[in-house]
């Protein structure tokens, strides 16, 4: 493995697949005896869930807010 500029390394995918690592996953490096260690951060958020949790509240226009499902699709499919 090879370091690059930014510090990073690429873990192989074997090794991600092993230890059930996924993109947007949180790890952290720690420093063990001299040597370094990838850990997974566990009850940290997935990326899916931090957009989410940003997105929530977000959605429709403020004059739909509070309406009811019926109320939504009435307005959705008109007459």
């Amino acid at each position: 493995m090879k370091l690059n500029s930014k510090g990073q390394v690429t873990i192989p995918a074997a090794l991600r697949a092993r230890h059930g690592l996924h993109e947007g996953d949180e790890v952290d490096v720690v420093e063990e005896g001299g040597a370094l260690r990838i850990v997974r951060i566990s009850g940290a958020e997935s990326r899916g869930q931090r957009l989410v949790r940003h997105m929530r509240g977000r959605g429709g226009a403020k004059q739909t807010r509070g309406m009811s499902t019926d109320e939504l699709m009435e307005l959705l499919r008109g007459e």
